[in-house]
């Protein structure tokens, strides 16, 4: 499969998993303009931040993997965890806006960004297991968690283990569901690229789905700067991942059982995993409320990080106690 099929057929992918056509051809019910974010948070420019290389943190050894992190900030704990193939740079932006309320953890998976592999992490819980480990290494013992796009299933994933480690929840441009066979069919087919070419046509192809359009055209430093986030991924991580995100378990029911506040963000232009797939996570969620970030695709967090701040620190605001004096 060459890098054009696999970009040509994102789309395909992304309109075969909506929500509305695995059900009878009936309108769904829409998202409330209501949850439109129109508020924005002062964050660093491009220009301002450390290349993802060059981030500077800790490293914590476990499950025979080395695995690195960044801590800034005080106030209660807030986790992030990034998406296919990226890194904790990714929240590079929202966290200089996030951490004056809250001690923000970031981390890279195994294989992504400045963390070892020793093998190809190809399951969803390898991931989990990790963040968990190193949650507990940092004496951490409850958290706001959050997950973007492969971040989560994994985030789901620690909750099933573990659900006393969350005091919040925030899922971010992803889903709860399975692979549908369309989309599994795709990451099979990213992975046999890996194997066969390694990591360099991934990158051009990913990058439209992370971006809009107007942002690519008029802001092409943002999707440098994610490119040489997703440069860092080794081969294996790249194999893991796509093997991972094929077979993810169904954790739909799950959201019914999350009795801690949670939100649901997603970028209003997102053809992933798309506004539908997040408003009827946040209809399932017991305590669950909706933030669309409009003019942003996949990578909402990094894309339009101002709003993204600002949908995280209202929640926030509204539900947990946090420092007023910003």
């Amino acid at each position: 499969m060459t890098s054009k099929l696999f970009l040509s057929a994102g789309a395909t992918v992304a309109l075969l998993a909506s929500p509305a056509l695995a059900q009878p051809l009936t309108a769904p019910e829409a998202p409330s303009a209501d949850a439109v974010v129109t508020e924005t948070l002062s964050v660093p420019d491009i220009a301002d931040l450390a290349m993802p290389e060059d981030r500077e943190g800790e490293y914590a050894e476990v499950n025979g993997a080395r695995i690195f992190y960044e801590v800034s900030g005080e106030g209660p704990a807030m986790v992030l965890l990034h998406g296919y193939p990226l890194s904790g740079a990714l929240f590079s932006r929202v966290r200089d806006a996030l951490d004056d309320d809250f001690t923000v953890i970031t981390m890279d998976h195994r294989g992504y960004g400045k963390s070892d592999v020793p093998d190809v992490p190809d399951t969803i819980e390898t991931y989990a297991n990790d963040a968990l480990s190193v949650l507990e290494a940092l004496e951490i013992d409850r958290a706001i968690i959050g997950g973007m796009s492969m971040g989560g299933p994994i985030v789901l994933s620690m909750y099933e283990q573990d659900p006393d480690r969350f005091s919040g929840l925030v899922l971010i441009d992803t889903t709860a569901a399975a692979a549908t066979p369309a989309e599994a069919g795709l990451w099979r087919g990213v992975e046999q690229v890996i194997a066969d070419k390694g990591m360099a046509p991934i990158y051009p192809a990913l990058l439209p789905d992370m971006l809009s359009g107007e942002t690519r055209l008029n802001e092409p430093q943002v999707g440098d700067y994610l490119t040489e986030v997703m440069k860092a991924a080794t081969a294996e991580a790249g194999r893991g991942g796509a093997i991972a995100l094929a077979e993810r378990p169904d954790r739909t029911a799950l959201l019914e059982e999350i009795d801690v506040p949670a939100l649901v963000l997603v970028g209003q232009e997102d053809a992933l995993y798309a506004m539908q797939t997040s408003y009827d996570m946040m209809k399932k969620l017991p305590r669950g409320e909706l933030a669309i970030i409009p003019g942003a695709s996949h990578a909402a967090i990094f894309e339009k990080a101002g709003e993204s701040a600002a949908a995280i620190s209202n929640w926030a605001g509204a539900n947990f106690e946090v420092n007023e004096d910003r």
